[in-house]
């Protein structure tokens, strides 16, 4: 089926619940009307579904190959024109720096377009993707002269960019890198060693790919505090020459195969420190939390596709009759659509789907609030809230988003697993970003482990402030108490973790996990209760889209009846502490 855009959900969301359509208020973001965000909502949809969702399939069954003579990689058919089309339409250039040829336009309606783009080919988004995390690294940290030097072409979409971190013997633990860094006598520096995972190492789309590559300058600390940041370009800018940073071979993988995804030797190649010696993390991280909320967007984009893929299926698919009595009674069979557990499967999509992308753009409304808004304490508060939420984003959006693809799949039963139809490629596809970009134990440990501390509590107590000022300003709101329970919850979970972890670290390791969940739940009942009241208030004055605002009410009773209520258990799960956890001895996994 061809994907249709949830644009009016977008917009209820945009428009009647974040209030994004004030954002043409700020004066950075005068051009954001509602009439020109409605417009990027449907040109994007357009362009999703008719420029980039022909290459899915394609780019899935062919994937990219890779020529050990010249070392190059070639894209699947189509990939070329598709990224050709995307960046005519000035999609790579949409949120980046005016004064590098972008458009300056809110990051909200990035979040809009990444989730469009990832739902109908995730693998062609991540040549963009990665490439606007380089442009927000080189812009925060670059010199001057790197600015100039690459900005224009990255933004324009004219090269590409790749994010180099990971090697064979290091992921996480970052500060076991051993990429070289060698000063030259020109100022720039003679760069070695072998990256492995680079998305978008090596491709055919554009001319030039720019590296921005972790490594260690001589005699630099063996920790993490010794890690510097370069950029290594394809292609000197100013010669043309190649520069030595090849392609040594591409990685075999379960989904995404449309996406290159290299080793790369740097034998030598010529870089240039991005920022001040030794604070390559800090640069780094830029480029990693931007990307991490775009993988939090690519779970969600395939959970959306698993949903409208598995909705048409179950409307149209007959088997067997209603429980309660024939639904076609003309037919040899009712819609499975009838059956409560196909419905329990959809209805779950549905809700958790429409949950997160709540979660999402909120986020992504308060990202534009911390940059534009001209009162320095709400920058600072709405700086804070994207600060903690960034790794929940990562983590539930991607986490359920993958079980959604899962659920979309089972509703087709059988027809679900094979390639006629296209859940298994969702299936596949979305694995991995619960992977990639920190595992998502490694987003629950950010929460936990930094951000809850971070700035003497103040980032969470943002967050509570957010919500108790909710519910104290509409004591009204739907379903008030059963919000009202999830924040004490959280708040609990959060007192046991000031109480546990700083005595014994393994409590906090122990807690992680659950913890991020909890927060999520709550968040997204924030939301779900706001999008109930101003569903409930529309219907009142017959305003508003009638299906879609009933949809939301009934939704939001679904989600603090079937949903909400994890969030106890989860807590049981903080509270009862490690033991049963770490009671095993070697022996016993094996006994």
């Amino acid at each position: 089926m061809q994907y249709q855009a949830p644009a009016n959900d977008l917009r209820f969301l945009l428009f009647d619940v974040l209030g994004a359509d004030k954002l043409h208020e700020l004066e950075k973001y005068a051009d954001a009307t509602p009439d020109l965000i409605s417009a990027v909502i449907d040109e994007a949809g357009k362009l999703a579904a008719e420029v980039i969702q022909p290459t899915n399939q394609v780019g899935d069954r062919q994937g990219c190959s890779y020529d050990p003579e010249t070392k190059s990689v070639k894209t699947p058919d189509g990939f070329k024109e598709a990224y050709r089309k995307f960046v005519e339409g000035g999609w790579t250039a949409l949120d980046a720096p005016l004064e590098f040829g972008g458009q300056g336009l809110p990051h909200t309606l990035k979040f809009v377009v990444d989730e469009m783009v990832c739902s109908t080919n995730l693998s062609l988004g991540m040549y963009p993707g990665l490439t606007h995390g380089a442009i927000s690294a080189l812009y925060a940290h670059g010199s001057e002269e790197l600015k100039q030097t690459y900005l224009e072409k990255l933004i324009s979409g004219e090269w590409t960019g790749t994010m180099c971190l990971t090697e064979p013997q290091c992921g996480t633990d970052l500060g076991l890198i051993r990429t070289k860094a060698t000063p030259n006598d020109d100022g720039s520096y003679a760069i070695e060693g072998t990256k492995i995972w680079i998305t978008g190492g090596e491709h055919d789309l554009v001319d030039n790919i720019v590296h921005l590559v972790l490594a260690k300058l001589p005699g630099a600390p063996d920790t993490t505090k010794g890690i510097s940041l370069f950029v290594v370009p394809k292609f000197l800018p100013d010669s043309g020459e190649r520069n030595p940073a090849f392609c040594g071979g591409l990685e075999h993988k379960m989904g995404i195969k449309g996406s290159a995804t290299c080793v790369m030797n740097f034998e030598g190649a010529k870089g240039w420190l991005v920022g001040e010696p030794n604070k390559g993390m800090s640069a780094m991280f830029t480029m990693m939390n931007e990307a991490r909320l775009m993988v939090g967007m690519q779970g969600l984009g395939l959970a959306e596709m698993a949903y409208q893929e598995s909705l048409a299926f179950a409307r149209e698919r007959l088997q067997s009759r209603s429980l309660s009595g024939p639904k076609n009674p003309n037919g040899p069979a009712d819609a499975i659509i009838v059956h409560p557990d196909v419905r329990r499967m959809l209805m779950r999509q549905k809700v958790l789907n429409e949950g997160m992308r709540a979660l999402a753009l909120f986020t992504g409304h308060q990202l534009d609030l911390s940059v534009a808004h001209p009162d320095e304490s709400v920058r600072e508060n709405a700086d804070d809230l994207v600060q903690l939420l960034t790794p929940v984003v990562k983590a539930f959006l991607t986490d359920e988003g993958y079980n959604n693809a899962n659920w979309g799949q089972q509703v087709l039963g059988g027809s679900g697993f094979t390639q006629d139809w296209p859940l298994e490629q969702l299936v596949r596809d979305g694995r991995i970003a619960r992977i990639y970009e920190g595992t998502n134990g490694i987003q629950a440990m950010d929460l936990v482990g930094r951000k809850l501390s971070l700035k003497g509590g103040q980032l969470v107590r943002a967050l509570f402030a957010e919500l108790t000022g909710y519910l104290k300003d509409n004591p009204e709101a739907p379903y008030r108490e059963e919000l009202k329970g999830a924040l004490k919850s959280l708040e609990q979970a959060t007192m046991w973790l000031a109480q546990n972890a700083p005595k014994d670290p393994e409590q906090a390791g122990a807690a992680a996990t659950p913890y991020l969940r909890i927060m999520a739940l709550t968040v997204i009942g924030y939301l779900w209760s706001r999008m109930a009241g101003v569903a409930g208030q529309q219907l009142q004055l017959g305003e508003g889209n009638k299906p879609l605002l009933e949809g939301k009410q009934v939704s939001a009773r679904y989600y603090f009846e079937k949903l909400m209520p994890e969030v106890d258990w989860l807590l049981k799960d903080i509270q009862t502490g490690k033991d049963s956890l770490m009671a095993f001895e070697d022996e016993h996994w094996v006994a």
